[in-house]
């Protein structure tokens, strides 16, 4: 288990590969890339960026995954449309769930925003249930609110 300055650290480590690349697709493979190799009993991480009213796959590590998920549909949809964290332990009893991988069995999403507004989603997947608790939550709160300012998603 992770602890907050475990995710401290992390985020220290996200912030030095980004800071002097402006491309984004290259910054969110480096970051999923990041959260694959220290984060434990994960099956998938990545990016679901908002294109025309729709959130489509960005860069990720694992499995083959959905390629477009409405902005009202599963975990992603929902972190997206309220703008708050969605922590799932179980996510066959989320209402909606999209099973992209029938491994995944709890998962954490994490709204991003950029000038203001919600633009996309940090997903990650585990294949055992209650995988996420507060401290990861609060640790890729604290991640992604230090790095959304510094990734330019003016695409």
């Amino acid at each position: 288990m992770k602890t907050l300055a475990d995710y401290q650290l992390l985020t220290k480590q996200a912030i030095a590969l980004i800071e002097d690349e402006k491309d984004l697709t290259a910054n969110l493979s480096n970051v999923s890339a990041l959260l694959n190799m220290n984060l434990s009993n994960i099956n998938w991480v990545g990016f679901y960026l908002l294109k025309n009213n729709q959130l489509v796959l960005g860069p990720f590590q694992g499995n083959v995954a959905c390629v477009r998920i409405d902005l009202d549909k599963g975990v992603c949809g929902k972190a997206f449309s309220t703008n708050k964290t969605q922590r799932i332990g179980d996510v066959h009893e989320f209402p909606g769930h999209i099973a992209c991988d029938a491994a995944s069995q709890s998962e954490i999403v994490v709204p991003i925003n950029y000038n203001g507004k919600t633009i996309a989603v940090l997903d990650i997947d585990s294949p055992i249930t209650e995988r996420f608790n507060e401290v990861d939550e609060a640790g890729l709160n604290h991640f992604i609110e230090q790095l959304q300012g510094k990734l330019n998603f003016s695409y």
